[in-house]
């Protein structure tokens, strides 16, 4: 059964060739057994999942369920808050708080019938490019169990990599939706910025995070989409108008299409064999109809330098909130107030998140704001120009999604700017706030390679359309990981 996409388990669930128990049981033991080499999960929610389970059961028997995704088991990132379970974050500083209230992707997945198998293991507060960064360990990457899966929704990726979920929710700041699925080999979507509310989602950087789909195809991704995308009033960033219908259009044919490569990608940073599978994949593309140009986005060397001032600042601002006081870690027999802060904040937060806050702080003071906060702002403003003028000729844009497959762990951490490197090509997405999609293209000694299409504002359903064309083409998205095959 955890060999089928999550479009053949639901119709395996409404053909009832077997129960929504039967299944979320069979993935419940999946974990119990095989999660201890992968560490994908922080806490399993077994007693609920089959409670969830058994009532979808129901709703399927009597007619009455209301999404196909009715009884189908998911897996959560540990940043969205879940009504009486560990939300962490990943985190210390968190590790014993049991959110009061779901996000709104959990609620609406849970009103949608869907079972929650529990919650995935990420990169501390959602900073890192790797999952190195997680106080639970570090997540391994099924593909290589030396090597990392990604970050910061590594735990997700991994899950389903490693078939311990069918698919899952992740969170993409500046690419940890699409770097996950490039080195595992999945398919995942970062929206439109304010497609999904983040009411509810611990915040890393407000005006850069979105949730979206991890799954083994876009179709997968599409059905979760029409399950997680809509105005909230609660989410004050959540965009006021009527989401499309995600799979209406997958089959569309491509005829007519135009996509853009943008040169800046396909630098010498970028490896000779993820360049060779692009160029397949373009080859591909213009086999069902596509035409392609070139176009040129002259921002993308500016783009990690502002991201790194951006992100940090609002990480300092948000991460304030976390000081012992109302929730989370507080050390031990404060002397005073002051005490309280330092202590609690040194011990609760990881070396990166600490790095993080420490740049954000340095950007936003009053003698450095204009020098480096402001002057990060307007790049921004100059990447979604070049965007915004790339589109006025192509459709979408075609590009690698990192400049490199899985790398070891341990192999970049020691020198974060290297680290941050492998950002270079999904950053600018973030920035400009626009949809793109990571898919698997090729694999390189064993290791997936991955691509992403990128689109306008709201261009999510002819993204998922392009990419559903492509792998019906061909059938990168069904190799799997020699550890997902056990069992």
């Amino acid at each position: 059964m955890h060999q089928k996409t999550l479009t053949e388990l639901i119709q395996s669930l409404q053909n009832k060739d077997v129960s929504s128990i039967e299944l979320t049981q069979h993935y419940l033991d999946r974990i119990n057994s095989l999660d201890s080499s992968v560490n994908s999960y922080i806490t399993v929610t077994a007693d609920r999942a089959l409670e969830q389970a058994r009532a979808a059961d129901t709703l399927l028997a009597n007619g009455e369920a209301t999404s196909p995704l009715t009884g189908v088991p998911l897996a959560h990132k540990d940043i969205f808050c879940t009504d009486g379970v560990r939300t962490s974050a990943a985190s210390k500083m968190l590790d014993n708080f049991i959110a009061p209230y779901n996000a709104t992707v959990i609620e609406k997945f849970n009103q949608a019938g869907t079972v929650s198998l529990g919650k995935t293991n990420m990169d501390e507060f959602a900073m890192g490019s790797s999952n190195e960064n997680s106080f639970y360990g570090a997540v391994k990457n099924p593909w290589d169990l030396e090597r990392v899966p990604g970050g910061s929704s590594g735990g997700s990726a991994a899950a389903v990599a490693a078939h311990l979920a069918p698919a899952a929710t992740g969170t993409d700041t500046g690419g940890s939706i699409r770097q996950p699925a490039a080195f595992c080999g999945l398919t995942g979507l970062k929206p439109t910025y304010g497609a999904v509310s983040r009411y509810g989602m611990i915040a890393y950087a407000s005006s850069l995070d979105q949730a979206g789909p991890m799954a083994r195809t876009a179709e997968d991704a599409a059905l979760m989409m029409n399950v997680m995308a809509g105005f909230d009033a609660k989410d004050s960033t959540s965009i006021q108008r009527e989401h499309d219908n995600y799979v209406a259009d997958l089959d569309k044919g491509l005829d007519g299409l135009k996509i853009g490569m943008p040169k800046e990608y396909f630098s010498d940073q970028l490896d000779s064999n993820i360049a060779a599978a692009i160029d397949a994949a373009v080859k591909t593309y213009e086999s069902l109809g596509a035409t392609i140009q070139e176009v040129t986005l002259p921002q993308t060397q500016n783009a990690i330098p502002a991201y790194y001032i951006i992100a940090p600042a609002e990480a300092s601002a948000n991460l304030q909130r976390f000081d012992g006081v109302r929730y989370g870690h507080r050390c031990d027999d404060p002397r005073n107030l002051e005490d309280l802060y330092e202590r609690t904040r040194a011990e609760g937060f990881g070396e990166e998140v600490q790095r993080r806050i420490l740049v954000g702080t340095y950007a936003l003071s009053a003698g450095f704001y204009d020098a480096y906060y402001r002057q990060a702002q307007k790049i921004r403003r100059l990447v979604k120009n070049d965007f915004n003028q790339a589109f006025d000729n192509v459709d979408l844009i075609l590009a690698p999604t990192a400049p490199s497959t899985a790398f070891r762990i341990g192999e970049k951490s020691a020198d974060p700017v290297q680290m941050y490197q492998e950002d270079i090509f999904t950053i600018s997405v973030n920035l400009a706030g626009l949809p793109a999609i990571s898919l698997p293209c090729g694999e390189d000694a064993g290791l997936p390679i991955g691509m992403q299409l990128i689109g306008n504002a709201f261009s999510d359903s002819r993204l998922l359309n392009a990419a559903h064309k492509y792998q019906q083409a061909t059938d990168w998205h069904q190799r799997v990981a020699a550890f997902a095959k056990q069992g």
